[in-house]
């Protein structure tokens, strides 16, 4: 893998980030790439872990089958040098590279490929629900050593696009490491793939060091080690890139990128994406289950604010960015109207407010705080308080997993994984995704089936069969939304499988 400025970008999943140029002269001797970013690496596993650090970590330790590059993507190739699809759709067949190996050595092989789509079905957990009801542990075969065969369960125009995520590791060590948990405890904090780099130091908190690989395979590259360094403070990471002590700045704010422009030697780097930000609501523990209350909040809240604070971003309309398929700009939603809010305030069991609510944010996101200070200002409208407590993403995670444990209001980005409606509207609406971070609470149970279910997909999965090849929009939701409802106020629209948005959609 040839390890180069926009490449680096690329597998950081777009968005914003500064370069500093020359680098200093102890990384110019080494060849070191310094990265500043607020976000851990809490796991390892590539079958497990999600969130932008662990796969920037993925993408430069590990190999997919396919790798996309460009806008709008494009397959490339990654472990297998070439692909065929059939007619139908419904099978595609994978060469593998013959040059490919793991970092111990070893060929990489079809039967490595099988075993790691059998292990991340079996687990259920990570990217597993991109191919959930398109693969099962059957749908993957090896022809031969070199070649891999895929039976697709129903058509499903992303594929390509998916596949990068699913990442291929050396059977014989995760068999060997097999514990009694499938090799979850040793690829919590051990590497086994074939990437161009691995993990020689991991400080938890602190520093990530990746080192490349002796007689790398990959094609290029002219980094010899990479330091993921953990910084929690816009203010500081700006001023280690004034310094020259690291070379990429990542989440940054809007103010930092402006006070950094025509500074010398530093390069701002802006790119377009489908990330999304919204904060959801608790419907099935606390509170927020009383539907007026929520109308009221939604109504209360300042979404302009929001937007100001948000720049460089858009207000979304609906479930999904502008500019992929399926978005409809259209669609009635809420936007600040005391009056309303007042009214629905007093239809609710809480009209007399004198309570406290609760919501997270990712400790070191300055415009996260400050969006949750504009919740504060709008819930005190309604005299309603508002506990706001700053959290690092390991303990995001684990809270999200229940309803009793996450905060009354969940605040999120999200960043597409691939350029279509599929991946946002089920990674964050579908009930089978309830527990995740990105879809943290139900708000009935999981055997109701789910209104959200296009034409020509499996009762499991609700995404359109049409793939986005339009480029990505740099977009930001600021928009309260109900919380992971399964799109149970989601309609379907006919043939075109358009997601369209119901008047009252999650139940706000």
């Amino acid at each position: 893998m040839t390890l180069t400025k926009r490449q680096l970008l690329k597998s950081l999943l777009g968005g914003v980030a500064l370069t500093v140029l020359p680098l200093s002269a102890m990384a110019q001797a080494r060849k070191i790439m310094v990265v500043a970013s607020t976000v851990d690496i809490p796991n390892f596993d590539p079958h497990v872990a999600t969130g932008y650090a662990p796969q920037w970590l993925f993408r430069n330790v590990y190999d997919p089958l396919v790798r996309v590059t460009g806008t709008p993507p494009v397959a490339t190739p990654g472990l297998a040098a070439s692909w065929e699809m059939s007619e139908d759709g419904m099978t595609y067949t994978f060469h593998l590279d013959p040059t490919a190996r793991f970092t111990d050595g070893s060929a990489v092989t079809a039967a490595d490929v099988v075993y790691s789509f059998q292990r991340l079905l079996r687990l259920g957990t990570g990217p597993a629900w991109m191919v959930a009801g398109i693969l099962d542990g059957d749908s993957v075969v090896a022809t031969d050593d070199a070649t891999v065969t895929m039976n697709l369960l129903k058509p499903f125009a992303p594929l390509l696009s998916v596949l990068p995520w699913m990442f291929i590791v050396n059977a014989a060590v995760v068999e060997a490491n097999l514990g009694t948990d499938d090799a979850q405890a040793y690829l919590l904090q051990n590497i086994a793939g074939s990437g161009a780099f691995t993990i020689n130091r991991a400080l938890p908190g602190e520093l990530y060091e990746l080192l490349r690989v002796e007689n790398d395979w990959h094609q290029g590259g002219n980094i010899d080690a990479v330091f993921w360094r953990i910084v929690r403070e816009a203010a500081t990471t700006r001023m280690l890139l004034q310094r020259g002590e690291v070379h990429f700045a990542l989440d940054l704010f809007t103010e930092d990128m402006e006070a950094l422009e025509g500074v010398p030697g530093v390069v701002r780097i802006m790119e377009p994406d489908y990330r999304s930000f919204s904060i959801k609501m608790n419907t099935a523990h606390g509170p927020l289950m009383d539907k007026n209350l929520r109308k009221a909040i939604s109504y209360a809240f300042n979404y302009q604010s929001m937007l100001d604070a948000a720049q460089p971003a858009a207000l979304m309309v609906g479930p999904l960015p502008p500019g992929m398929f399926g978005a409809n700009p259209d669609l009635e939603v809420y936007r600040q109207d005391m009056d309303k809010a007042r009214e629905y305030l007093a239809a609710s069991d809480y009209a007399d407010g004198g309570f406290t609510l609760s919501i997270h944010y990712a400790a070191g996101y300055e415009q996260q705080r400050r969006w949750c200070l504009i919740l504060l200002e709008a819930l005190a409208t309604l005299n309603i308080q508002l506990d706001i407590r700053p959290m690092v993403w390991p303990d995001v995670v684990a809270m999200a997993r229940s309803p009793e444990t996450v905060t009354d209001f969940f605040s999120i980005f999200q960043s597409s994984n691939y350029a279509d409606p599929d991946n946002t509207a089920y990674a964050a609406y579908h009930s089978s995704r309830n527990g995740q971070w990105q879809n943290p609470t139900a708000h009935r149970p999981m055997a109701e089936p789910d209104l959200f279910q296009p034409r020509g997909r499996p009762p499991d999965r609700g995404s359109p069969r049409r793939n986005d090849t339009r480029g990505p929009r740099r977009t930001l939701r600021p928009v309260p939304r109900g919380c992971g409802r399964g799109c149970s106020r989601y309609l379907r629209r006919a043939r075109a499988a358009q997601i369209r948005h119901a008047r009252q959609c999650a139940g706000l």
